[in-house]
């Protein structure tokens, strides 16, 4: 942290000492200021013969006061106004000047440019809907919690957006082989999953063939969701969680849910509209096998088939607790913040 300045009067009696004989130690003692302040005074006081600030190196800034607030106004106002819209503005006051004397300028005020975040737009239904979904199942206990399995779909690409990654590499480097990322037109093919997982740890895992609609749901569910409960020990009293996908919905899938006595997570009569961010395994924990899927070079499908299955079992019991426990506190600042979303579209 920068220190304050001593006062002109103080730093004068630091040279009236010194001419008068002290030593630097007997002006640290009697003045209460540092020996390493009290030498550069003296030998600013030697080379300049003065004690005052002098003036700072460097350009003056073409911008005046005025013309950086008018600045910091627009970008409080807009947060999403371009560089290029606020240099037209800074000619129009009559100030023109550089888009980097605008940018620090900027800075100067603590804003800085960063990428926008996507988060779902929400209308007032959708936010009364979360917010009374979140009051409903604030004060759930724990051992509910852990009886909730959890279900949703995601698309896993070969080659496409999910596969960004950083690379190391030398100038001039770009381009070679090693440092690049393989597209294809139209991503090169993907996988469509269908997964499910509770605290206990994950259920099966249901490769999706072709579109999936309605009936292919019931029959994923008719083979896959008693088995994964039965399989996490959750019993038959367990909570089952999907989200308001119209597959899901439908009047087949609903059937299938009440013939079998399935207890479904639900408010009051489904899960919330647009709400991505209340679905665990939307929000955390597709990204984390997509992560684990990409950290190597995918070769093609089968290779990606293989990579998604390793990286559902190398899921740990701790990662799935900690899961739970986001979950808790989604549904807590949902509320807090009446039934508006604090984080941004997910990997789905």
């Amino acid at each position: 942290m920068k220190s304050k300045e001593l006062s002109v009067d103080l730093r004068d009696k630091i040279v009236s000492r010194h001419k008068s004989g002290e030593g630097y130690r007997k002006i640290t003692a009697a003045l209460k200021v540092p020996m390493s302040t009290v030498a550069s005074i003296i030998r600013k006081w030697k080379k300049f013969g003065t004690t005052r600030t002098l003036p700072r190196a460097g350009r003056p800034s073409k911008l005046s006061d005025r013309g950086r607030r008018a600045l910091v106004r627009e970008v409080t106002k807009n947060p999403m106004i371009t560089l290029s819209e606020l240099q037209r503005s800074s000619v129009e006051r009559g100030e023109p000047c550089r888009r980097t004397t605008i940018s620090a300028a900027i800075h100067q005020s603590g804003l800085y440019g960063r990428v926008a975040r996507r988060k779902p737009l929400l209308s007032k239904r959708h936010k009364a809907a979360r917010l009374e979904f979140a009051k409903r199942h604030l004060k759930d206990s724990q051992t509910m919690r852990n009886k909730i399995l959890w279900s949703d779909e995601t698309k896993i690409e070969l080659f496409g957006v999910n596969a960004r990654r950083h690379v190391w590499r030398k100038p001039g480097t770009a381009h070679h082989e090693a440092n690049t990322i393989p597209t294809v037109k139209h991503g090169g093919g993907s996988i469509m999953l269908w997964g499910c997982f509770s605290a206990a740890g994950t259920g099966r895992l249901v490769r999706i063939e072709g579109k999936m609609n309605a009936a292919m749901y019931r029959d994923i569910l008719d083979k896959n969701l008693l088995q994964s409960a039965l399989d996490l020990r959750l019993g038959r009293r367990f909570i089952f969680q999907q989200d308001n996908d119209p597959k899901h919905t439908a009047k087949i899938s609903k059937q299938w849910l009440q013939d079998h006595s399935v207890n479904v997570l639900e408010w009051p009569v489904e899960w919330p509209p647009r709400s991505p961010d209340l679905t665990p395994l939307d929000f955390y924990l597709w990204g984390h096998v997509k992560a684990i899927v990409y950290a190597v070079k995918i070769r093609d499908l089968q290779h990606l088939k293989l990579r998604i299955l390793e990286a559902c079992a190398s899921i740990s019991s701790a990662v799935l607790l900690s899961v739970c426990e986001e979950w808790e506190k989604r549904v807590a600042l949902t509320i807090q913040h009446n039934g508006q979303t604090q984080w941004s579209e997910t990997c789905k």
